[in-house]
């Protein structure tokens, strides 16, 4: 069914940039074809954080990693998408956005190229940082071009599209890392050279599909922000990781780095508070909706992350599992985010109505991650792939709604700015709740393989870490059988730790929801509104970018 969308910043062909006098309406397959190359984008951003999940074990114990090691390599990517997503969003508002998501391809491809030939795993945590950094760019631009060319009462539709991008990469990323673990003549180098072909073949189709028009504005980047917040996101994720083995909680340590955050951040708000044109416009904030929504979406990261991040460790070293089969085995999780992402957008595009299912979706993701707080090693699988499911269809529920929502509510001089802002949280949720629950499994699984060592007997006892290297990540084939049941188990109930505390971050996303006011979907692409003041279209052939990448 043909869908009559305006089409103002959208052209077919070459020539100048369409406007809203002269746009036509755009059909289904013609909007299709100006995000093919845009959700491409997004498989390959996707793709390169859930491929190594399954491989992550395997690489770790490889290049003689620790628990601390396994959660930075997964924590660099989030840290740097984080800190990046504002200063993406506001690029987007300034210049040429296609030009942007090619950029973003182009950093990510060099990451991972780099990350391939990882020596150790300090090397291996910097390349995550680029890798970071693009996906960052193509995880908010994604939405922000989205939400130029379609209508909020429309973009439920295609936000459903993405979040089955989102699944298939999610769920196609593990299966094809395990695989590639698993296979003699290809290992987990594998495992970051395999998107590079997708982002060329991205490249490409972008190149000829997506074509927006320039708006040239006389601003300036707010650098000096964009630092601040980095740095304020960067101390805070350190002492998270680094707290309980380091150094003490309570320490000075603790106080100097929690300390330095809160100031930093503190910079950051009199900072922006100032700036002619802010990399997160504070002002955003006086709108209920968009506070809302971006805290509720810090939590959801929380949880959305901690899902992707600790199962391939649940599979593998506590049930014994393959690579392949980890990825197998979370495929309800992934189910389940699909079903329920691309149901919730094509009903939201005929209803207009989208708040019944954040709730839902709050009320589902809390009920999966408190019922997965009772994994154990042992337990049967129909019950975990029920609560994944759960938890699945939570997400999808929340995550694309969040931003439609916030899309909704602002003008289209701050479209980037506020789309970034929703995936800067869920961002930074990710990243502060792998680097806590990372530290707490750490210290769970510890406890757990002394209580089990000491149950076995004093000789046992005095192994310590059950002969795994101090804390590094075991190798079970090369346990002995008593030694490896006490390994399961603690990563077993390690993990279901976790998740348990896990479920409260988004019990406090489901109460932020219920607060949320709906307002009708607007009609129109946010770019057929008037032009910010002093924003003044560019034509195609004036503007200051490369020719082609407009």
């Amino acid at each position: 069914m043909a869908t009559t969308t305006p089409t103002t910043g959208v052209r077919e062909g070459g020539g100048r940039p369409e406007t809203a006098s002269d746009s036509m309406s755009m059909t289904h397959p013609q909007i299709m074809k100006a995000l093919s190359g845009l959700m491409l984008g997004m498989f390959v951003a996707i793709l390169s954080s859930t491929i190594v999940s399954n491989a992550l074990p395997q690489i770790i114990s490889d290049l003689g990693g620790t628990q601390s090691s396994y959660t930075w390599v997964v924590t660099a990517a989030l840290l740097s998408m984080t800190a990046a997503t504002p200063l993406w969003g506001k690029l987007s508002d300034l210049f040429s956005k296609k030009l942007l998501v090619q950029i973003s391809l182009v950093i990510y491809v060099l990451g991972s190229v780099v990350a391939g030939l990882s020596q150790n795993t300090s090397m291996l945590i910097a390349c995550r940082v680029v890798q970071g950094i693009g996906v960052g760019g193509l995880s908010a631009l994604a939405q922000i071009v989205m939400a130029a060319m379609i209508s909020p009462r429309e973009r439920g539709r295609y936000s459903g599209y993405l979040g089955a991008v989102f699944a298939v990469a999610t769920v196609g990323g593990p299966l094809l890392g395990g695989v590639i673990t698993d296979t003699d003549w290809l290992g987990w180098r594998w495992c970051f050279y395999v998107g590079v072909p997708f982002a060329i073949i991205a490249l490409i189709v972008l190149q000829r599909t997506l074509h927006l028009p320039v708006v040239r504005r006389d601003v300036k980047v707010d650098w000096l922000g964009a630092f601040l917040i980095s740095g304020s996101v960067s101390l805070l994720l350190i002492w998270v990781t680094q707290a309980g083995d380091s150094y003490a909680w309570i320490s000075w340590q603790t106080w100097a780095m929690t300390g330095g955050a809160v100031l930093l951040g503190l910079l950051f708000v009199l900072v922006e508070s100032r700036a002619s044109d802010p990399i997160i416009p504070l002002r955003l904030f006086r709108n209920k909706t968009i506070s809302l929504a971006s805290a509720a979406s810090l939590f959801v990261g929380i949880a959305m992350f901690s899902g992707t991040v600790f199962f391939s460790q649940f599979f593998q070293l506590a049930r014994g599992e393959s690579p392949t089969m980890s990825g197998i085995l979370t495929i309800p999780m992934i189910g389940g985010l699909f079903v329920s992402s691309t149901v919730s957008g094509q009903v939201i595009t005929k209803t207009g109505k989208w708040k019944a299912w954040l709730v839902s979706g709050g009320v589902l993701l809390t009920a999966g991650l408190g019922l997965l707080g009772t994994l154990r090693y042992d337990t049967p699988y129909w019950h975990i792939a029920i609560y994944m499911a759960l938890t699945g269809l939570g997400l999808g529920m929340m995550m694309q709604n969040l931003v439609l929502a916030t899309q909704n509510q602002v003008a289209p001089e701050d479209l980037g700015a506020a789309s970034s802002v929703v995936t800067f949280f869920r961002s930074l949720g990710g990243a502060m709740g792998v680097s806590a629950l990372g530290a707490v499994m750490a210290h769970r699984v510890t406890h757990y393989v002394q209580d089990g060592l000491a149950a076995l007997g004093p000789k046992a006892a005095a192994m310590g870490h059950g002969g795994t290297a101090g804390g590094g990540i075991p190798d079970l084939d090369k346990l002995p059988a008593p030694f490896r049941e006490v390994v399961e188990s603690a990563y077993g109930h390690g993990v279901g730790d976790v998740f348990l505390y896990a479920a409260p971050f988004a019990l406090l996303g489901l109460v932020l929801v219920l607060f949320i006011k709906e307002v009708a979907l607007k009609s129109k692409p946010s770019a057929d509104a008037p032009a910010a003041a002093g924003s003044v279209p560019v034509p195609a052939e004036a503007a200051e970018v490369p020719a082609g990448a407009r």
